[in-house]
């Protein structure tokens, strides 16, 4: 059977800019079983030419047509919405101004002007910035944001991530943002299993460390969900955890194994 596998980064390919351990070979061997893969991140401070660039000189050999970022599924979304005169005001970091320019989009810091605003990882975020995007929501701007993630892991911990965006924004507005385009979102799911893998959302496997958007973006989209115990999550963690993983697994290292005993149980029902 031919399966794909939607794997995050951080956490789970690497941390930082350490590699997994086991990380190669387990890609290199699912690639050479017939398997699709796809990297896919929630990361908005990097274009995917960066991450691109990364995975190869971490000794992965990817392209950039299978590697996606929240920023792309972000400028995706509001290119296929905005008018040809609409802007958008930006929280964010360079990346994410590069990949909405990269897909026409005009930014403006002018809170009377725009139609949307885009929040995401900004690591110079200040209260001036809070009260533009706020002046932008009350003249009836539509609020965006990259991804929900609270945290990115580091080597030695965790720093704040695109949720304190979220968090300073619904402090201040009183109201849930509009849409958040990143895991676990099911439009980030379905352009992946349909349009990139474009194989039954039960052919494919999304691994990655955080059980509230790898986990549950699998869980709702009817993919295969794998927690690896490389990055955010402990396994502890998982017992009284609303998004509950399929399988888990100590790292990427041990996914082959798991797929040739899917393999072996699936050979093994058609005998029977």
């Amino acid at each position: 059977m031919k399966r794909g596998y939607i794997f995050d980064l951080d956490g789970t390919i690497y941390v930082d800019d350490l590699l997994i351990d086991g990380a190669i070979e387990a890609i290199q061997e699912l690639r050479n079983d017939g398997h699709k893969i796809v990297f896919l991140t929630n990361k908005s401070i990097d274009t995917i030419d960066s991450y691109v660039k990364k995975l190869q000189r971490l000794g992965i050999d990817v392209s950039h047509e299978h590697v996606v970022n929240s920023n792309y599924l972000t400028a995706r979304y509001l290119s296929s919405r905005m008018g040809p005169d609409e802007k958008v005001m930006v929280i964010g970091e360079q990346p994410l101004l590069d990949e909405l320019a990269d897909m026409g989009i005009e930014v403006s810091d002018n809170e009377t002007e725009v139609s949307y605003v885009v929040l995401g990882w900004d690591r110079d975020f200040t209260y001036e910035k809070l009260n533009r995007a706020f002046q932008a929501w009350k003249n009836g701007a539509v609020v965006v944001a990259t991804n929900p993630d609270r945290t990115c892991p580091i080597k030695g911990g965790q720093i704040p991530d695109c949720g304190a965006m979220i968090g300073a924004m619904e402090g201040a507005t009183g109201e849930k943002v509009d849409i958040i385009l990143g895991k676990p979102s099911p439009l980030a799911a379905r352009f992946i299993v349909d349009d990139i893998l474009k194989l039954p959302p039960g052919n494919c496997y999304m691994v990655g460390d955080r059980l509230e958007t790898d986990i549950r973006m699998g869980n709702d989209y009817g993919v295969n969900s794998v927690l690896v115990l490389t990055g955010i999550t402990e396994k502890s963690m998982v017992r009284h955890a609303k998004d509950q993983p399929d399988f888990i697994i100590d790292s990427i290292k041990e996914l082959p194994n798991l797929t040739r005993d899917l393999d072996s149980k699936a050979a093994d029902h058609l005998q029977t």
